[in-house]
């Protein structure tokens, strides 16, 4: 049975590399985004009856409800969401941080996570589905300038382990994959675009890749039904842990 998968933002990132991993393994994907020039590639690589593209912004909620409305019949009955769409907006320390920013994050990571898996739980639970949901080492670990970006991403991973509490007996499995350095455009998002400072970051470290991610999101999809992974953190081996901070006189 060809099993139906919907990965939000996929336009680019984990997200599109996750549409790649899940088509190629044989799955139905329903890519989701705010750019359809970067989800029409994806339809074209494996053909409208492997890939859907549905084009709607997470914080839209109407454009959400509507585009699920819309999903053709072979892609209606879905077995897997993987929230992945997210995002951090700015570096400064939380007194002279942009609200603006913090409002985007929130809206994001937080209320558009919730919102999409409040729609699909009733299906996921009749179809005893999988919900994967992408959080980071950020809301485990805090770092000078990671602020409301941490705070979201611990509400991703808590609220999951509550999913998974309030889920026991329906055998829907639920998973947060916690991922630490990876080069994707996150930090040119991070930065408003800041090219430089994304170079910096990344030259020489050796850190993840997209792809790596995407590997970790099918090998939990894939596991048999009766197996849940609660909480999967990934970094690269030239990632490890700081020492605590001490301000003095």
């Amino acid at each position: 049975m060809t099993r139906t998968a919907l990965i939000t933002g996929a336009t680019s990132g984990f997200g599109a590399a996750a549409v790649h991993r899940f088509a190629q393994a044989g799955w139905r994907v329903i890519a989701t985004g705010r750019r359809a020039e970067r989800l029409q590639p994806l339809v074209d690589a494996y053909g409208p009856e492997r890939v859907h593209a549905a084009v709607f912004d997470v914080r839209d909620t109407a454009a959400m409800d509507a585009a699920l409305a819309a999903l053709p019949a072979g892609f209606a009955d879905i077995d897997l969401l993987v929230n992945n769409a997210g995002l951090a907006q700015g570096t400064a320390p939380a007194q002279s941080a942009s609200l603006e920013d913090w409002r985007t994050m929130i809206d994001t990571n937080v209320t558009a996570l919730v919102t999409l898996t409040h729609r699909l739980l009733p299906q996921l639970v009749a179809r005893k589905g999988a919900i994967i949901n992408i959080s980071s080492v950020a809301g485990v670990y805090p770092y000078p300038g990671g602020n409301a970006y941490g705070g979201t991403k611990a509400f991703v991973s808590q609220f999951s382990l509550g999913l998974r509490s309030d889920l026991h007996g329906t055998g829907v499995r639920v998973t947060t994959i916690e991922p630490g350095m990876a080069e994707t455009e996150f930090t040119l998002v991070r930065t408003h675009g800041n090219q430089a400072a994304s170079d910096t970051l990344y030259t020489g470290a050796n850190p993840m890749t997209a792809d790596d991610i995407a590997e970790q999101i099918l090998w939990v999809a894939n596991l048999p039904a009766h197996l849940n992974i609660n909480r999967l953190e990934v970094m690269p081996v030239s990632q490890s842990f700081a020492g605590f901070q001490v301000a003095r006189d």
